[in-house]
């Protein structure tokens, strides 16, 4: 009844149907628990508090530079365009959906299936002499090609390239300057945050269009560029670009200084630009040999960063694909090509490897254009590659967050792309994790890095795929597929 129970003794207690069952561990009084593996801390983390850790680079809701957003207005009041709004969504869709073109071998691959699969369901007719049989054979040739061709037209893309004319380019302006501004400034603000002695001095824009970089550039490094070098084959697009750095105004005075406008890149090879960037421009090139050739011109133009920004899309992602793999096989007498951002390796794209290839792509919060339509922040989706001259140095190693974080009761759910070239899915509380790891992963956001040692990730033996890993600390499974 009122014995004492021993010390460190397992108690059950048992109640009549219908009651609880209770199970329990009486501690020793003051004893304490098991210590907790803590992640170790690197240098540059001693002082600074979880939610500021150092592999953050997203920000918050962008706006447009003021001296920007008057000179659209300005613009759009000089030379009003009837049905703007409709003309803005379609150009947005257009681009959003384009495609890369068809290469002639694989558009031969496609016509080559569809042939054999039309000719095993086709049936000929009898015929009665060699004569009949030959004819019908031609007759039987021409049905499958043209079905075949019916066929190819129907599943085929149907890429053309579009010319910016004066009107195309305003409406460009309308349907995409603020989000290519977004994408860009986040992208620059990670080469800014992560190596903050960088000061470029000189610029180069590949497909320039209506100056973003250019806008984008100069709110990270300000003074510091001193020649801005924009290139596009539209002269419409450069009056646009000139006069939104104007303010919208003929005079002589500058928003931004020292822009030269071109329509072709310098041949000399003496010329180079410590940044180089194409921001959505890739994709109006023809052909991947015409898109292999620009890449490589580029690689050989940068002196130490070459930016390459795409739509989120699966063609824009695997756009980005061919471009890294074709650097990083140029066998540089300088320096070698290793990948910045954001893969933390240099091996083949882990969402590229499964039976349901996905892009990497990444969002970006802004503030649109001051339009009647343009309601509330928008989100601006798409996928990047930096290239930077040397060798790659340690905490460029980190993993990054590749989707949203999931913070639940004690414990995170974080998808990462790891130093080996893996995808892992990571499940972090802070017993198991340690209190800092913990606290930084849940103080991320997709596209954010986390400060954690290559070690620190072990890859299990066994683990099904799709397995949570218990904070990189003992088993690891790879990421399931997204939906």
């Amino acid at each position: 009844g009122g014995g004492r129970i021993p010390r460190g003794r397992t108690v059950t207690m048992a109640a009549a149907p219908g009651r609880f069952r209770m199970c329990g561990l009486v501690r020793r009084f003051g004893s304490s628990s098991p210590a907790r593996e803590e992640a170790p801390r690197l240098p540059e983390q001693q002082q600074l508090p979880h939610r500021r850790h150092p592999g953050i680079g997203h920000l918050k809701t962008i706006r447009l530079p003021e001296e920007l957003s008057q000179g659209v207005r300005l613009l759009s009041e000089q030379t009003p365009i009837r049905r703007m709004e409709e003309s803005a969504r379609e150009l947005t869709n257009f681009l959003w959906s384009r495609k890369r073109a068809v290469e002639a071998r694989e558009l031969q691959t496609r016509a080559q299936r569809l042939w054999e699969k039309v000719a095993g369901s086709a049936e000929r007719g009898p015929t009665e002499s060699a004569s009949d049989a030959h004819g019908d054979q031609q007759r039987w040739e021409e049905r499958l090609r043209g079905r075949v061709l019916a066929e190819l037209r129907q599943t085929t893309h149907r890429w053309k390239p579009v010319s910016y004319d004066a009107r195309l380019s305003q409406v460009y302006v309308a349907a995409r300057l603020d989000g290519g501004y977004a994408a860009v400034t986040r992208v620059m603000h990670e080469i800014k945050k992560r190596v903050p002695e960088f000061q470029p001095r000189t610029l180069l824009d590949f497909g320039s269009g209506t100056g973003t970089v250019t806008w984008a550039s100069r709110m990270a490094w300000g003074t510091s560029l001193r020649e801005y070098l924009c290139v596009d084959c539209s002269a419409a697009m450069h009056r646009v670009a000139e006069f939104l750095m104007r303010g919208g105004s003929d005079a002589d005075t500058e928003n931004v200084s020292g822009v030269y406008f071109r329509h072709f890149l310098p041949v000399s090879p003496k010329v180079k630009f410590e940044v180089v960037v194409s921001a959505f421009s890739l994709s109006e090139l023809p052909s991947l040999a015409e898109r292999l050739r620009v890449v490589e011109t580029l690689w050989r133009k940068t002196e130490s960063f070459l930016v390459l920004i795409e739509n989120g899309t699966k063609d824009g992602h695997q756009i980005l694909m061919e471009a890294r793999d074709a650097v990083l096989k140029i066998k540089d007498e300088e320096s070698a090509a290793h990948v910045f951002a954001p893969c933390p390796h240099d091996l083949t794209c882990p969402k590229l490897m499964g039976k349901a290839p996905l892009p990497c792509n990444f969002v970006q919060a802004y503030h649109p254009l001051s339009f009647a339509w343009n309601t509330g922040v928008k989100l601006e989706r798409f996928s990047y590659l930096i290239l930077r001259r040397g060798p790659r140095e340690e905490a460029e190693d980190w993993p990054r967050v590749v989707r949203p974080v999931m913070c639940r009761p004690r414990h995170v759910h974080a998808h990462l792309c790891c130093a080996d070239g893996t995808l892992q899915h990571m499940l972090l509380t802070p017993r198991k994790s340690g209190r800092d790891l913990y606290r930084w992963a849940r103080n991320s956001s997709w596209g954010d890095r986390l400060p954690m040692p290559t070690d620190r990730i072990a890859v299990g033996d066994g683990t099904e795929s799709g397995s949570p890993a218990q904070g990189g600390v003992g088993e690891s499974g790879r990421s399931p597929p997204e939906r």
